[in-house]
């Protein structure tokens, strides 16, 4: 009886291979689609690059505390700090990171780092196109993963009149 039932679960499977292999063929129109993401579809759980974010006045969120390079797994956060003066104030604290890396050579994007920075200034991103053929291109720095300015709003003028 095993011989038949082997038979039949092979006659099964080569089935559902022919009918497939009929079946017109569905492609996902990236990268030619609509939109900045030319048809990439997310969900809001997904992991990309980092960012770097800003505050509502441009100035980083980052505090330069290493706790994401110290949660990190693999080990390819590397962070420099330095001290904010009164000339110059790059974050909201008394620290900024001078100096921010990371390494997609050897970054699992686990969230950890995001999970621990205590500003919110780390965060995943949606930008998936990071291959590359050179190995040294695949080290972001700050500068590339910053988040733009904000736009600045122009002030209402209360009882103009025209």
């Amino acid at each position: 009886m095993s011989i038949v039932e082997n038979i039949a679960g092979l006659a099964k499977g080569m089935g559902v291979t022919l009918r497939e292999m009929v079946q017109p063929t569905e492609v996902e129109n990236y990268p030619d689609g609509p939109g900045p993401e030319r048809g990439a579809h997310f969900q809001d759980r997904f992991r990309g690059a980092h960012v770097l974010q800003r505050d509502e006045n441009g100035l980083e969120k980052c505090v330069a505390c290493f706790l994401c390079a110290a949660a990190c797994p693999a080990n390819c956060i590397y962070i420099e700090a330095a001290e904010n003066t009164a000339e110059v104030r790059i974050s909201s604290s008394e620290r900024y990171a001078k100096v921010y890396n990371i390494d997609y050579n050897r970054c699992i994007f686990c969230g950890y780092c995001v999970e621990a920075c205590p500003t919110d200034a780390i965060t995943h991103g949606h930008g998936f196109e990071l291959a590359s053929l050179d190995a040294t291109t695949m080290i972001y720095r700050k500068e590339d993963m910053l988040a733009p300015l904000p736009e600045k709003k122009l002030p209402e003028t209360a009882g103009a009149t025209v």
